[in-house]
């Protein structure tokens, strides 16, 4: 008989991290969670686009506890920030941003500085005690719908960066009608000045006599898109109105010039559907 090999003993367990070891990390992962980066902070504040920020913080413009500030420094609530001598009010933990609804008509332009002093849609906003209201995609002059505006620079950068491709939804009436290969041509992509353009979708409306209406949507905003998608086929549109951007739909009884502001509950549902519909991060290249 073999002889029984001597049995082995139960394996030693791994060490465990020491106590201060995981208060450190718990410390250290509470401290993250309190904190935020800055160049967040004040795109969240109103007071542009995550870029414009950077730049500015890159330029040495703020200022945390009166040192120069670097981009992707955390800030924490008891931090003073400063942009050149203006303190930058903020609170810790996530606040839902503030969205207007506004029914811009034609005749109004979308700036707070005309050299021509026409009357602007800034004109009709309230008031913010902190930061300013940010308009979520341009409307031209003679181009009338909805105009959403918000006082966080985060949500208006999710709802107007390229990369997001955000739907835009349009009301648009032409004189004559689309051919079937203008139709088809507007779906498959038209050639621009600025690169190609294209429809996600047209549906025809009808109309009487000379005019005609149309339902497009596409996932951009580049200047004037709309118009210049039909005047490159020879087509003048006689009259445009954005009825939806994103989720977020011209309400009907909104009449133009009038303004609502969304409640909480909405905007709640409106920041969760942009969380959502976030693109899928890129995997890095291989070196």
């Amino acid at each position: 008989m073999r002889p029984r090999r001597p049995s082995r003993g139960p394996r030693p367990a791994t060490p465990k991290p020491s106590a201060p070891r995981q208060v450190r990390r718990q410390a250290q992962r509470e401290e993250e969670e309190a904190s935020q980066k800055l160049q967040k902070i004040l795109a969240q504040s109103g007071l542009g686009s995550r870029r414009a920020m950077e730049t500015w913080i890159g330029e040495g413009k703020v200022t945390v506890n009166g040192a120069v500030a670097t981009v992707g420094m955390r800030v924490s609530s008891g931090d003073v920030i400063k942009i050149g001598s203006k303190v930058v009010r903020w609170q810790a933990g996530k606040k839902l941003p503030r969205v207007l609804l506004y029914h811009k008509p034609e005749g109004e332009i979308v700036s707070r500085d005309d050299p021509e002093g026409r009357a602007s849609v800034f004109d009709k906003l309230p008031p913010l005690r902190d930061g300013k209201w940010l308009a979520i995609g341009r409307l031209d002059f003679n181009t009338s719908g909805l105009l959403i505006f918000t006082n966080s620079g985060d949500l208006a950068n999710r709802m107007m960066h390229p990369r997001f491709e955000i739907e835009r939804e349009y009301a648009v009436r032409i004189l004559g009608q689309l051919s079937g290969e203008q139709h088809k041509k507007l779906l498959a992509g038209v050639k621009l000045t600025d690169g190609v353009a294209r429809c996600e979708s047209v549906e025809d409306e009808g109309g009487e006599g000379s005019n005609h209406w149309y339902r497009i949507t596409l996932r951009e905003g580049r200047n004037r898109v709309v118009r210049r998608l039909f005047e490159a086929m020879s087509l003048t549109v006689s009259r445009l109105m954005r009825v939806r951007f994103g989720a977020v739909a011209l309400p009907p009884r909104l009449k133009r010039g009038q303004l609502v502001e969304l409640p909480h509950g909405e905007v709640k549902q409106l920041v969760s559907w942009l969380e959502s519909n976030a693109p899928a991060p890129q995997p890095a290249p291989r070196g």
